[in-house]
């Protein structure tokens, strides 16, 4: 399907509604929800004249298309027995019907390519080649990528030495399949990555290295980069820094904002605050926090991310060092 195409056929499916268009997607392939998906979230308004032309063209297309039998592998299996006798004809029922059973490999065209990967590494390099011919190209491209140079130049051999895949063994392999994506639940939700993973790695990289990592990522997705930077020091983190620092912070911060943070964090860093103060100030603090009424949790993580990019200035100025971190720059 070409660009217009998948435009007009995008306009349809917002036209006639969500039931409806969500009994269409049932019927599409992976490949074709992600492109119709993917133009339906580019249109934004559409001219009604484009509306009108989207609808005709369905109109034009559906006058010019008939089914001409209801169940197709009803009326091929009726035709086969008549012509040829029920064995003859159930000899080539199985290879023209059966063969097309392939459930267990369609589910893998709706996963992504690294999840395809780690399943099928400690299978036979021919039961790989026999499962990625059945995926789209870029996709079973991916895979392999993803695959050990030797596995993938295996798989690839056998790929070329393909010359068909009988029905009897085609089922069998779309069984092997479905047992193991039978057992890869925990695989396919397990979430590895993401913004707290490369908070921890970079916790450990040092303060050189991890501020060109977090520059490189801030060009590519400004947003991204400050994620992580959120995830590198966490409020609760503030129980690991030294009393000098926590005093720096606490001239830095507003009275308020410090009673609805504390509203969310544990004893032990509230004694530490108060330590940090004196003591007409902690008893103040002390009485204001049992004072303040219920505090929504959006609200506390306000404010605690408010006071985390102070206590990012003040390690950015070089006035507090953020923990024990190793690295190039522990010592001095």
């Amino acid at each position: 399907m070409d660009d217009t195409g998948l435009e007009h056929a995008a306009i349809l499916l917002m036209a006639v509604g969500e039931e409806e268009a969500a009994e269409v997607f049932k019927y599409l392939s992976p490949k074709e929800v992600h492109k119709l998906g993917e133009t339906m979230a580019r249109l934004r308004t559409v001219p009604r004249d484009k509306i009108d032309d989207a609808v005709a063209r369905f109109h034009a297309s559906k006058e010019s298309s008939y089914s001409l039998v209801r169940d197709t592998d009803a009326f091929v299996s009726q035709v086969l027995k008549r012509a040829l006798g029920e064995e003859k004809a159930g000899m080539l029922l199985d290879r023209i019907l059966q063969g097309r059973d392939v459930s267990g490999i369609e589910s893998l065209k709706w996963m992504d390519p690294g999840t395809i990967a780690e399943l099928l590494k400690n299978e036979h390099p021919q039961i790989v080649a026999s499962i990625l011919v059945h995926l789209e190209r870029d996709q079973s491209s991916e895979v392999l990528k993803s695959m050990t140079e030797r596995m993938r130049n295996d798989v690839l051999l056998r790929v070329a030495t393909l010359d068909g895949i009988q029905p009897q063994a085609l089922q069998e392999l779309n069984e092997v399949l479905s047992k193991i994506l039978a057992g890869s639940e925990k695989l396919k939700k397990a979430t590895l990555g993401g913004t707290k993973a490369t908070a921890e790695m970079l916790n450990f990289l040092g303060n050189t290295l991890e501020s060109a990592a977090i520059d490189s990522i801030r060009e590519h997705d400004a947003d991204l980069a400050q994620k992580i930077l959120d995830q590198m020091f966490t409020f609760d983190n503030l129980n690991e820094m030294d009393d000098r620092a926590i005093q720096l912070l606490l001239r830095e911060i507003q009275s308020e904002s410090l009673i609805v943070a504390l509203k969310g964090s544990d004893q032990a860093l509230r004694d530490k605050v108060f330590k940090n103060m004196s003591g007409r100030a902690a008893e103040t603090l002390k009485e204001d926090l049992e004072a303040k009424g219920p505090v929504r949790v959006s609200e506390v993580e306000a404010e605690q991310r408010e006071i985390l990019k102070v206590v990012r200035r003040l390690a950015d100025e070089g006035q507090i060092q953020l923990g024990a971190k190793g690295g190039d720059d522990a010592f001095i």
